[in-house]
């Protein structure tokens, strides 16, 4: 049984059998029937413990793990799963990942944000602004005590009151006639809000800023190209304006340690794009991973996955965060699957490098430096009779979310093999995007990672196409995540056997995540513009909990 067929029998508007998109829009009308159910506040403490009844980050916690502790829909039980609820938002797909606190949804598509009862998914409210600028995406809010936050494609900030959507206040971050927007969900530290800016055309400087929760006020910035004569700008051609114009996006959100007090970023490419030439040296801190103090800004330290990129390969994928065994005793980690091809551990207490190995069977670059770095062959830059390069620019993996479990020390990635041929298309003191890349073939596939080695432990194939969705891994002994046909996945995370599926419809590009409620799991994902909760039947929650009740 397809999930539209379960949708169209929990449908009580339509018992009979109608066309599954008429199915999905009667659904829909009562989806937007708001409720009286005021949403309420999200306590501190849930955003430094595991995601068990909440789910209060872009991430579930601030490790950047996607792991959870709960462990009703195991590896045993996972063919049982039913569908609960279906919610449509008639728009562009969803691409968000949902906060989930106090049993309400908040989530976002470019120009909207929502709240939905986590248990029905009925709509409580939704808040619209229209805007100018990239629609290209948006990856979600983020909550402040009752106070939700969220980017726009005109690149603002705006904080909404999470019982009702009304406007608290609404401030510019960049200009968008500049070229920027921002697609992120930002990340609230403490009483800092962390937002940054994205940007693809024009050649403008990247920055993340931290902003006051209450009053919208400014209160740091960090600019991802330092300024002429502060270290790092050697990196950069002297007596140039390139460094004031140099790119280094900060598009996703970034992880934290509270213990150490530090921020972690990824950073996007230098401009002008697919060109090096106006632009000699590393070009810190463009393609890096940045460790930040969140109350000053001040930068820590970094590690430059991609020197003088050009390729366009940024380096903002999650920078996950855990603590493990490495040669002999515990450490402080930090591990990027890059979209260069290459995935890196490091001491995230220093920046320190441990591991670097390929992720895919990337073709550019020689070997690697005493840093950690990868070490670029000339013949592979961009040129005008083109450069056959594995990966392409849209990288070996992407903004799908990774996901991290300590109990089989691997790293889950949606990893694309993808081969483009580069061509440099302006020369000079080029602007913007100097160069093209032609696609010429693609496929997908989740792939584990051993943190230790950097060896690749299973392959499970996805599709012959970029794509798939982010992941999620459970203590049930679970990995959660989609191919490129549409279909949501429950695999073994030791094997990367397929444990259970079913066909959603429409291709996946979220990340699933799972929730408690009243002592019910929910699994939630989105695929185009529809979100699905899954559950276990009540009757067999009850069986299992009597269960373990006589095991005690």
């Amino acid at each position: 049984m397809t999930v539209r067929e379960a949708a169209a029998k929990k449908t009580h508007a339509c018992k009979s059998a109608l066309a599954s998109r008429l199915l999905f829009f009667l659904l829909s009308c009562l989806l937007l029937l708001p409720l009286d159910c005021p949403a309420q506040g999200l306590s501190p403490a849930a955003m430094l413990g595991p995601a068990t009844s909440t789910w209060p980050t872009y991430n579930g916690d601030y490790s950047g793990r996607r792991l959870s502790t709960l462990d009703q829909i195991n590896a045993s039980n996972v063919s049982d799963l039913n569908l609960v609820w279906v919610f449509e938002s008639r728009t562009q797909g969803i691409k968000s990942t949902p906060l989930e606190v106090n049993g309400v949804l908040y989530f976002t598509v470019p120009d909207y944000v929502w709240a939905v009862d986590a248990r029905t998914g009925r709509m409580i409210w939704r808040y619209h602004r229209p805007s100018e600028g990239d629609h290209i995406g948006q990856r979600g809010v983020a909550m402040y005590g009752d106070w939700l936050y969220t980017t726009t494609p005109d690149a603002h900030l705006v904080c909404l009151n999470a019982k009702d959507g009304s406007v608290r206040w609404i401030i510019q971050l960049a200009d968008p006639q500049l070229g920027y927007f921002s697609t992120m969900a930002p990340l609230v530290v403490r009483n800092h809000v962390i937002a940054g800016v994205s940007g693809d055309v024009t050649d403008i400087p990247g920055f993340l800023d931290s902003i006051d929760p209450v009053t919208g006020k400014l209160q740091w910035r960090w600019y991802t190209e330092p300024k002429p004569g502060a270290p790092g700008s050697e990196t950069w051609p002297r007596n140039s304006d390139a460094i004031r114009h140099g790119g280094g996006m900060t598009w996703m959100s970034g992880t934290y340690d509270p213990k150490l007090n530090l921020i972690f970023w990824g950073t996007g490419n230098p401009n002008p794009v697919l060109t090096g030439a106006p632009r000699p040296g590393d070009n810190l801190y463009t393609c890096s991973i940045v460790a930040l103090n969140p109350d000053t800004g001040k930068l820590v330290w970094y590690f430059q996955p991609s020197p003088h990129d050009v390729h366009d390969w940024d380096a903002v994928e999650t920078p996950v965060l855990f603590d493990a065994p490495f040669h002999g005793r515990m450490q402080h980690l930090l591990a990027q699957a890059s979209r260069n091809g290459f995935f890196f551990v490091l001491d995230r207490a220093d920046g320190r490098h441990l591991v670097t190995a390929p992720f895919i069977d990337e073709n550019w670059a020689s070997g690697i430096d005493a840093r950690g770095r990868p070490v670029a062959k000339s013949e592979a830059a961009p040129r005008p009779d083109g450069a056959l390069v594995e990966p392409s620019s849209d990288g070996s993996t992407n903004w799908r979310a990774p996901s991290f479990d300590p109990e089989t020390g691997l790293l889950y990635v949606n990893a694309d093999r993808s081969f483009s041929v580069f061509y440099l298309t302006a020369t000079g003191k080029a602007e913007g995007w100097a160069g093209t890349d032609l696609g010429l073939w693609s496929d997908s596939a989740i792939r584990a990672i051993d943190y230790r080695t950097g060896k690749i432990v299973w392959d499970h194939e996805i599709g012959n196409d970029e794509g798939g969705a982010g992941i999620l891994t459970s203590a049930g002994h679970l990995l959660f995540t989609g191919d490129t046909s549409g279909n949501l996945l429950a695999l073994d995370p030791a094997s990367g056997k397929t444990l259970w599926h079913a066909n959603l419809g429409q291709s996946i590009e979220s990340s699933p995540e799972t929730f408690e409620l009243d002592g019910r799991q929910y699994l939630v994902v989105s695929a185009g513009d529809l979100m699905f909760a899954f559950a276990l039947p009540e009757n067999l929650i009850k069986k299992q909990a009597n269960l373990r009740s006589q095991l005690r």
